[in-house]
């Protein structure tokens, strides 16, 4: 399949036409074109609200079961499918998916667009129900694949398969979630995926503080709580199909030539999109080997680094994607290349200071979050050595984000999996390098420096190809983003006290004064870009 192959009814124009509602004629028209600064900010706020769910919810399961046996088991039971949806869902399937989809209603009819879904979501289904029946099955052999470290404990073992039993299912319910917000965010409908994984947040936090207490095993009852949330995440998407009309009726048909490039597609981009995610199950892997509490160290660490990747990084991809398809379908090679820059130069903007900010302040966000209950000084200390370790490869974790949909909205996956297998033989090198003298932060460094020759070698790809290309003032930007990121430092440095201090505070004292660094340190940053000449109409783009 080459870049310029054909659309699915060639005899039709290349422009789509006019506006139509759904509903009305034959056509399926592309989404009106609006604000990609106004579409990623609708997604960045409600992914804003999922990740200060997620932390109230790591907040409850840290200050319940600490960094302990129970901890580590439902980590290792929640990643595994975790895992396996950001590579088949969220990962490969959206990547394959959406340009694919694009196409169709670029360039189809509303018959081509619904034989298509219905198609795609039956296919999907059939293949992930097997999946994770068979996955289901194999519960305790996948936990020794995973955490070959718990067969030193076979009740961990044994406890961590019986969760794994109960979360797979997730893998088919969150994957299906994944295929109707693709068609939502296709349609420009980007709000409501955005706020679904909410529900998983409000689910587990449920679970940890109604089922627990009725469990044997309370850490069973988080398990219970992922089974649950799948379910309402389904759920809530549906409507919102239904009232577009694109409500599918899943017949698998893997003869549909829709069905066949989305899985031509797929097969090299199960690596090249997901490489962060195998490199941070690596982790996990070799961490299992490590003292005990390191898996939750690093989980506890990795989670304050995707609040700002999710809300940043992930909702800047998540609407470049559709554009960046609609325009390649349209054959607009300059919009395609400014979108690029763009999404570069809005990573930056934020994901800098924010990178600054976790590794200035790791000890200080850790205590205000998870210090309480069986969350000991001694945890608080280890995760921030991987935070900051994370923190360092935080741009580069967002860069990739932005800059693997260049490839992906061209249906070109090959280039982005040789990168891939390049940056994870590098990680797998870093990490037995480093595991000695750092034990789980070099696992965490290691992880961050292959992100950046990940990264390095997307954006070097794309400007050989001529796919990427820088637009005028970017020599004044970097100065001006560089000075705003030393005015923040220096500011949070003379202004946060020690962190030991934080230790012997109450839960109302770390949140205010968390909250005046936060407002303090965006305050300081946003002056200067904004004397140095930085504007809000710089940022504006159309997709």
């Amino acid at each position: 399949m080459t870049d310029r192959e054909s659309p699915p009814d060639p005899e039709r124009p290349t422009e789509p036409a006019p506006p139509l509602p759904l509903a009305e004629g034959d056509r399926v028209v592309a989404p009106k074109a609006g604000g990609l600064a106004r579409s990623g900010l609708i997604v960045s706020v409600m992914t804003m609200l999922s990740r200060v769910m997620g932390l109230a919810r790591d907040v409850v399961v840290a200050a319940l079961f600490g960094a302990g046996s129970g901890a580590d088991a439902f980590f290792v039971a929640f990643k595994i499918p975790n895992f396996m949806r950001r590579l088949f869902a969220e990962g490969a399937f959206n990547q394959a998916f959406v340009p694919v989809l694009s196409e169709y209603a670029t360039r189809g009819s509303r018959r081509e667009v619904r034989e298509l879904l219905d198609a795609v979501s039956g296919s999907l289904t059939v293949v992930l129900a097997l999946l994770t029946a068979l996955f289901m099955l194999a519960a305790p052999w996948l936990v020794w694949v995973f955490a070959p470290g718990f067969g030193r404990d076979p009740e961990k073992l044994a406890l961590t398969a019986d969760m794994l039993r109960l979360t797979f299912p997730y893998l088919l319910l969150i994957s299906l979630t994944a295929f109707s917000g693709s068609v939502l965010n296709t349609w420009n409908r980007f709000a409501v995926p955005a706020f679904t994984p909410v529900l998983l947040n409000i689910s587990l936090i449920g679970a940890a503080l109604l089922l627990t207490p009725l469990m044997s095993e309370p850490a069973m009852g988080l398990a219970w709580g992922v089974l649950i949330a799948g379910v309402a995440q389904l759920a809530f998407q549906v409507p919102f199909l239904v009232r577009l009309g694109l409500a599918p009726r899943p017949w698998p048909n893997f003869a549909h030539p829709g069905v066949r490039r989305i899985m031509l597609l797929m097969a090299p981009a199960l690596f090249g999109v997901s490489v962060s995610q195998i490199n941070l199950l690596l982790d996990t892997v070799l961490a299992s080997l490590l003292a005990p509490g390191s898996v939750s160290w690093l989980y506890y660490s990795d989670r304050l680094v995707e609040l700002p990747l999710g809300v940043f990084g992930i909702a800047i991809g998540t609407v470049i994607l559709p554009a960046l398809s609609k325009r390649h379908a349209e054959q607009s090679s300059e919009h395609f290349a400014a979108m690029l820059d763009w999404a570069i130069r809005a990573v930056l903007l934020l994901g800098l200071p924010a990178a600054l900010a976790l590794a200035l302040l790791a000890e200080p966000l850790l205590i205000s979050l998870f210090h309480y209950g069986a969350m000991t000084e001694q945890d608080i200390a280890m995760a921030a050595m991987s935070l900051r370790a994370y923190a360092f490869g935080l741009v580069a974790f967002m860069l990739i984000k932005v800059l693997a949909p260049g490839f992906f909205a061209r249906q070109n996956t090959s280039t982005p999996v040789k990168v891939g297998i390049i940056a994870m033989v590098a990680n797998m090198v870093l990490n037995l390098l480093l595991i000695w003298p750092l034990a789980h932060a070099g696992l965490a460094l290691a992880t961050a420096l292959s992100a950046f020759m990940n990264a390095g070698l997307l954006g070097w790809l794309l400007r050989k190809e001529g796919v990427l290309v820088f637009q005028p003032g970017w020599g004044r930007y970097a100065v001006q983003l560089l000075g705003g990121c030393a005015v923040l430092g220096v500011g949070l440095a003379w202004l946060a006290p020690d962190w030991q201090a934080w230790l012997g505070w109450g839960v109302w004292t770390r949140v205010s004064w968390l909250a005046l660094l936060v407002v303090v340190g965006a305050a300081v940053y946003f002056a200067w870009l904004a004397a140095t000449g930085v504007r809000i109409r710089h940022f504006r783009m159309k997709s």
